[in-house]
């Protein structure tokens, strides 16, 4: 059995994460982390899990002692303390913040407004999309995990950048979230009142997310990608729709062709499923799964792909474990819901 520790525990990705793990078959949770959630007991926290242990705030040696992987769960920014100790203990890091996600910490500087001086360790870092960089997942000490937004746009993207299909300088994302994708701290734009009945855009033309998916795009493509991203808060508790644009380079291609396509590129992904409809997020709900639609607008010559996730599980946290069973040399789906929650 694998020793896992979540830090962060308390948080929405914490708990996604006690939540999968607990039904995990090759898996122990054996530290639960925290430092305002430190003394209590996680069943007093979340009573309906059944499940509990005391919620600790251990150095890092004493949680290497426990632990041969270890969850970051944490607040951009935190990770980036705690992640250099724990792999210089001993331990494999998983971090669900956007501390290890770009290999240029400049980047990070300038769109998270943080100083950071561990750029040997984030250089070691490797992205967490398995759809992607399964190889490398395998072997790191490291791994940061993608977001939400970055996932599910990604995903509808990667066919389309490796294969050339389209002008990358076309590139459109409008993506809509649910609420949890906020965190579970109390914010007046996520109380019910506020959001509730009503859709609006936030963060235009600067949310955080955009340099991930660029840098992602950058690398698969060959040279820089500048890309138009607009995410939407929209009044349901889970779920990403992301819906991608793009000026196909060959105007004959038809939908027929780009389902055949995207179904072979992602032939060994067991958590991409191409359908030929329009995906919506109850699909994936609760699940790992990530459904990839689409269309070609003849008129227009555009592709436009749909894409639905949970952002918690493939979003979030189910991600993560997805990563840890390939650190293990499991397969990737051991452990992880197939199966929505529905209606």
């Amino acid at each position: 059995m694998a020793r896992v520790g979540i830090i962060g525990a308390s948080g929405y990705g914490g708990v996604q994460l006690v939540r999968l793990l607990l039904d995990h078959p090759l898996v122990e949770i054996s530290y639960l982390g925290g430092s305002s959630s430190a003394g209590q007991s996680f069943g007093d926290i979340y009573p309906h899990l059944g499940w509990s242990l005391p919620i600790e705030d251990l150095s890092p040696p004493e949680i290497a002692d426990r632990c041969d992987f270890v969850f970051l769960s944490l607040p951009n920014g935190l990770a980036a303390r705690l992640a250099p100790p724990l792999l210089e203990a001993g331990c494999r890091v998983l971090d669900l913040s956007a501390d290890y996600r770009f290999a240029d910490l400049n980047t990070y500087t300038e769109w998270y407004r943080e100083a950071r001086s561990d750029q040997a360790v984030a250089q070691e870092a490797v992205y967490g999309l398995p759809e992607l960089y399964r190889e490398e997942i395998a072997k790191a000490r490291l791994v940061g995990c993608p977001g939400c937004y970055p996932t599910a746009s990604l995903l509808a993207l990667l066919p389309l950048i490796k294969q050339g299909l389209i002008n990358l300088e076309s590139i459109v994302i409008d993506a809509k979230s649910g609420t949890s994708g906020g965190g579970r701290q109390a914010k007046t734009n996520l109380l019910l009142a506020e959001a509730g009945g009503s859709v609006g855009a936030y963060a235009i033309a600067n949310h955080r997310h955009t340099p991930e998916i660029e840098q992602i795009c950058s690398n698969v493509a060959g040279q820089p990608v500048i890309l138009q991203f607009t995410p939407h808060l929209i009044p349901m508790v889970r779920g990403i729709l992301a819906t991608v644009y793009g000026e196909l380079r060959d105007p004959g291609l038809v939908k027929d062709d780009l389902l055949t396509i995207y179904r072979s590129f992602y032939r060994s992904a067991p958590w991409v499923r191409v359908v030929g409809g329009y995906p919506q997020t109850k699909w994936a709900w609760g699940t790992n799964l990530c459904f990839l639609g689409m269309e070609v607008d003849q008129r227009t010559k555009r592709v436009i792909v749909v894409s639905a996730i949970d952002n918690l599980i493939k979003g979030q946290a189910g991600q993560g474990v997805q990563c840890l069973n390939l650190m293990l040399g499991l397969e990737e789906t051991t452990g992880l819901p197939q199966r929505a929650f529905y209606p």
